[in-house]
Order: C-alpha cells, then structure tokens, then sequence
C-alpha cells in the first residue's frame, strides 16, 4: 500500500513538472546545430524547459518561421547572414549569444591543391549575399583570385579584380554544394552542410578558414521575447562548459567554440 502509495505521488509530481514545462521551439539546420541542442535538451527540461528541436535544410525557412511567430527561437546563422537577411525581408531578428563557428571550407574530387586548377576550372560558391562574398574572400586569402577590396565581407563576383585562371563561377543554393562536387572543379562548401555530407573539413578541405574567422554562429530571436526566462536558459545552456566539451570532443576541430 504505501509503495502504491509512493508511485502515484512520483507521479502526480511528474505530471506537475510537465504541466509546468514551458516549450521552446528552435528551428535549426542538422548539422552541428540540432546536435547540440538535443544535447542539452536533458538539461533544459531539469530546468522546467521542454525543448523542440525543427530540423531545417535550408537557411530562409528559419527566419521565416521565427519572424512569423512560428518557433521561438533559430540557431544555424552568422551576424552578416542576419543583417542581410533583416535589411532584404524587412525582418528585425536579433542575435542573442555567439556558439561557435564553422571554418568555411573550399573542396574538391578533382585537385589537391589550388595551383592545380586549370583555366576555365568551374568554382561553386553558395548563392546569396553574405556567403558568397564569405566564399570570395577566403579564395583571395589563398591567392585563387585577387578582389578589389578583400575586407568587403559583401563581395561579388562582379567585384573580382584579378582572376587568372579565368575561373568560372556557379552561384548555387548553399545546401546543394556538397551534392555537386563531382561536377565542379572546386566548392565552397558552409561547413554544417560539408559535415552532413561525410566531409570533414578539417581532412578534406584544400583550405579553410583559421580560427579567427569573425563568423560565428548565434542563437536569435525577436525582440519581443529576447529577455523570456526560457530564451535565457537556452542561452546559457549553449554557451556552458558541458557544450565546449562535447564540441570539442565530437567535431574535432571542424566546429570551433565561440565562448
């Protein structure tokens, strides 16, 4: 009886838990940023937190979905993505705290190096603003190509001051590149969508961004529920030291802590 007793009390105090659970949906791309939050989905729900992870394959939907009230909260984005994404969309998401960064990476089935691209080579880049001019300005750092202005983060192909080789240049949607490989001479390649195509970066790029590359990844939100208790949680459950570790441990360098 007083076992009976004790399981419906353990019970009645989960069913009050989870009644008081509060949901935050986060809209993220898989790879590394739904992994991490599914890693620290046990430790926000010890805080009250019940966390649903949207898995995206494309970076539009995210913002899409967090400006039209659709989910709380995205993580798979820089700050340049974010201002031109807010300045084209009319949207005013906000970054909240930075967690890591994706060294960008330039690949290839066809060279080991980038000496080895003959002229006319065809060179992949993402298609929108921020990550094209990203693209642009780690091929100028490798002396693939020369741009008028190298710290222009907003960089063209029309911008191109010196191309040697006479490069032909692909524009395509960023979660595309890995899939085309085979058919291009050299892709740059964001690294979330790199290591969901078994590359790793840190092996298989001909070159990537170092350490000190300024695009780190953030968690976003809007202004009006920035401040919320459970936005506050996420945060500081991204940014602890158990997520540090884990990233350190799983991505081995391909991801790079931010904090």
């Amino acid at each position: 009886m007083k076992l009976l007793k004790s399981l419906l009390i353990a019970a009645t105090g989960l069913a009050a838990l989870s009644a008081q659970a509060e949901k935050l949906v986060v809209a993220a791309t898989a790879v590394p940023h739904a992994e991490i939050l599914e890693f620290i989905k046990p430790k926000l729900a010890q805080q009250g937190v019940e966390l649903d992870v949207k898995v995206f394959t494309d970076y539009i939907q995210p913002n899409v979905q967090l400006a039209e009230k659709r989910v709380d909260a995205n993580y798979f984005q820089t700050k340049p993505y974010l201002n031109e994404f807010n300045k084209n969309r009319g949207t005013s998401l906000i970054t909240g705290v930075a967690v890591h960064v994706e060294p960008f990476g330039a690949y290839s089935r066809k060279v080991k190096q980038a000496s080895e691209l003959k002229e006319g080579a065809v060179v992949a880049i993402p298609n929108e603003a921020s990550n094209a001019g990203r693209a642009l300005v780690l091929l100028d750092k490798n002396g693939v190509i020369k741009l008028k202005d190298p710290s222009n983060i907003l960089s063209s192909v029309k911008d191109i001051a010196s191309n040697p080789k006479k490069l032909k240049f692909k524009e395509l949607e960023a979660a595309t590149l890995p899939r085309v490989l085979d058919q291009v001479d050299l892709a740059l390649i964001n690294t979330n969508y790199a290591l969901e195509a078994k590359l790793v970066p840190t092996r298989d790029a001909l070159f990537i961004e170092d350490a000190q590359s300024p695009y780190a990844n953030y968690l976003v939100t809007r202004t009006d529920n920035q401040a919320a208790p459970a936005v506050k949680k996420l945060a500081a459950a991204l940014t602890s030291p158990e997520v540090k570790k884990f990233i350190a441990e799983k991505y081995k360098g391909a991801v790079i802590p931010a904090f």
